[in-house]
């Protein structure tokens, strides 16, 4: 029997939810995420973090590229859905700036949205393509590479969330919604699934009919957040990069 290959074509039947590719996808990301925790103070180094950061933040640029390369090669680019406007594609875009910029301010946004987001979507993926096709590696490459970037700068370069950080997100989402609004309407999509609930089996489906969920959505959102922040409540280092005390 021949063994699964990288694709760019789909062959097989469609992606399926906890599938055991699925599954070791999901394996990989913990243990990657495991790796990053027992190495932190191995990368304290400073040429150490350097490296990382540069790498981290070109493998999430990298696979946005090839995202877009893939759709044009396909010839299935469309403004409904190829954009950069998902939840997931604007945290990956803005954790390569945090990473190559080591800026607290994404920080505060990405360490929320980006995990909130990330972890959500490699739970139940808004996924059609099977191991091995090219959408299903970029799919979890990406995710697990925002977790990655928010846990690492905070395991590694210390910075900590505040609460001013989780209103600063929500507000940064509901301006981001807006825009999906925008250009749902000019292009037909369904960027944040603001215009309809996501054909996979999703959170949203619990959520109530359209557009209602969306007002439900935003009060998971604050709970997701709200979960995310409890580690750090009261627990700020003096020192550790915040709002307060940002690095120079």
């Amino acid at each position: 029997m021949n063994s699964p290959s990288f694709s760019l074509t789909i062959s097989g039947p469609p992606f399926q939810l906890f599938s055991l590719p699925h599954l070791l996808a999901l394996a990989v990301t913990f243990c990657l995420l495991l790796l990053l925790y027992l190495f932190r103070r191995q990368l304290q180094a400073p040429a150490a973090k350097r490296a990382f950061r540069y790498a981290l933040a070109g493998v999430l640029l990298l696979s946005e590229v090839a995202f877009q390369l893939w759709h044009v090669l396909s010839d299935s680019w469309s403004a409904a859905y190829a954009l950069p406007l998902q939840l997931c594609s604007v945290t990956l875009l803005l954790s390569a700036i945090m990473l190559l910029t080591r800026s607290y301010r994404l920080y505060e946004i990405t360490f929320f949205a980006g995990i909130g987001g990330a972890a959500q979507a490699l739970l139940t993926p808004e996924l059609f393509y099977p191991f091995p096709h090219f959408r299903f590696v970029h799919f979890f490459v990406a995710h697990a590479g925002i977790i990655l970037a928010c846990l690492y700068m905070t395991w590694v370069e210390g910075f900590r969330p505040t609460f001013r950080s989780v209103l600063k997100t929500m507000g940064f989402l509901n301006v981001l919604l807006v825009v999906a609004f925008v250009v749902n309407a000019w292009t037909g999509g369904n960027y944040l699934f603001v215009s309809r609930k996501p054909e996979n089996p999703s959170l949203i489906d619990f959520l109530g009919p359209y557009p209602w969920y969306i007002l439900s959505l935003e009060g998971v959102a604050v709970a997701i957040f709200s979960l995310l922040y409890l580690p750090f409540w009261r627990k700020t280092p003096a020192s550790a990069p915040t709002a307060r005390n940002l690095p120079s």
